[in-house]
């Protein structure tokens, strides 16, 4: 059986220079973007404290390909909407949905490449991401939906507004009282019909 490959280790130094234990050799944050798209896991730790700091690297990285020309992947509506989030109630549900969503998108992609090859024209481009984006958000529910149901129906009961057991007792009758009425208002409905087609 053979065993998961580790990542390999990225030391960060007090001088900025990136350290490649596998190889020996210091990298760039271009060398590290590169092994990203080959799809080679790696883990950035400094060299100094031993703290694990990919995330920050991960994002310099990106802060670095966002600033190339005709480069940029995140719309600045989506940046400030990001930056909204920060310290928002649904900030911990953020990080879930963007990787449930980049997931899918990467399993979906070349679906997405046969549409956009078949149909000219953005429009029909963007027309297939939206309908990738509404998939996303309605699994995504269904997920949530699985896995937390009753924290969910808690949030709906609280949403709710409390009703006195005596007045859902009396709302219960009402409620019958109307379906009862309803059913013989069909009836008379249904009968008066038939009535006046024997009639004619």
């Amino acid at each position: 059986m053979a065993t998961e490959k580790q990542p390999t280790v990225i030391k960060k130094y007090a001088n900025r220079r990136l350290y490649h234990t596998g190889t020996s050799t210091y990298v760039t944050l271009e060398d590290l973007a590169g092994m990203v798209r080959l799809g080679e896991d790696f883990v950035v730790f400094d060299a100094k404290s031993g703290e694990d700091i990919t995330r920050s690297v991960l994002t310099q990285i990106i802060f670095e390909e966002e600033g190339k020309e005709g480069q940029s992947l995140l719309p600045v509506a989506f940046l400030r909407q990001l930056i909204r989030f920060y310290g928002d109630s649904m900030e911990a549900l953020v990080p879930s949905y963007l990787e449930f969503s980049i997931e899918n998108f990467t399993r979906e992609q070349q679906k997405l490449r046969e549409k956009m090859a078949q149909s000219f024209g953005a429009a029909a481009a963007f027309h297939a991401i939206e309908e990738q984006v509404r998939n996303n958000v309605a699994m995504f529910n269904e997920a949530l939906r699985l896995f937390t149901p009753f924290p969910q129906k808690a949030a709906e009961e609280e949403r709710r507004p409390a009703v006195p057991a005596n007045d859902a007792a009396d709302l219960e009758a009402l409620k019958k009282q109307m379906a009862d009425m309803q059913a013989r208002l069909d009836a008379l409905v249904g009968r008066k019909g038939e009535a006046d087609k024997n009639g004619g």
